[in-house]
């Protein structure tokens, strides 16, 4: 029915990014904005998350793929895996699994599933010759300039990097960030006639926070969850952020809000009348 399509909560890609999100919004659901409500029950959501693959968190190592499913489980998301997303409207999503179609009705759908690139990149392959993959990144090469225009430089998702095992590097932020860099770099090198080495990226390890104390971590050297790895996720965007006063007020706010589950988040719903 029409109150059930509401409270459903459909996410497409299981990634870090669809992982966080269904944890994110069972834990509103079942604890922030519990008892905030007179004619509906948040505990009542139903939160899908939808992937195509055969596990959550499909780059990560099987061990927290599987952990963080148990997690999303105990948050009140059902993962739905081998599942492919047919067709989207307004008011619900048709998915397929295996030789079965079924529609879901859900009026709020979030695409996690990747993203194409900005349109730029169409440009500069047209005017380069070059040709754009399936995600609409346009090719570089080992310095990030573009082959036969040296002189363009394209970095983060408009970029199709490849490295070990000829397979594009993602689209996260480590990697643009140090791409950033590597071209500022670079173009101080040239104008200073100095060379550059070929770009390198370097994979300090991936983290996807689930919901309170619940978290993943691949160090490559190291993969663990829960607690400790929640806790790792919170140390190292603290030891990012600019400013120790921010760093300061950051981690009060974040320990507030664990205390306290949230609980500072209000609504104000009803009809509003003419005066």
């Amino acid at each position: 029915d029409l109150h059930r399509a509401w409270l459903t909560f459909a996410i497409v890609g299981a990634g870090p990014t669809g992982v966080e999100l269904a944890g994110a919004i069972g834990e509103i659901a079942n604890h922030t904005l519990k008892h905030d409500f007179r004619a509906i029950r948040p505990s009542e959501a139903r939160i899908l998350l939808i992937e195509g693959g055969d596990r959550v968190l499909p780059t990560y190592r099987t061990n927290l793929s599987a952990r963080a499913a148990s997690d999303l489980t105990a948050l009140g998301v059902t993962v739905r895996t081998g599942t492919l997303v047919q067709q989207i409207d307004d008011t619900a999503l048709v998915l397929r699994c295996g030789e079965r179609d079924e529609r879901v009705d859900a009026r709020t759908i979030i695409w996690a599933a990747g993203i194409r690139a900005n349109p730029r990149a169409a440009k500069l392959a047209a005017a380069t010759g070059l040709e754009l993959d399936r995600q609409g990144r346009i090719p570089v090469s080992t310095d990030l300039s573009l082959r036969g225009a040296p002189d363009v430089y394209v970095i983060g998702d408009m970029a199709r990097c490849e490295q070990e095992e000829a397979k594009p590097l993602p689209g996260v932020a480590p990697v643009a960030m140090q791409q950033g860099a590597y071209v500022a770099r670079r173009i101080v090198d040239s104008m200073n006639g100095r060379r550059t080495a070929a770009f390198r990226y370097r994979d300090r390890g991936s983290m996807a926070t689930i919901g309170r104390s619940r978290a993943v971590a691949d160090l490559g050297w190291l993969a663990f969850g829960g607690l400790p790895a929640w806790l790792a996720w919170l140390f190292i965007h603290l030891l990012y952020l600019v400013e120790f006063e921010n760093r300061v007020l950051v981690l009060w706010q974040w320990g507030w809000n664990y205390l306290t589950w949230n609980r500072g988040a209000r609504l104000i719903t009803g009809e509003t009348r003419p005066r």
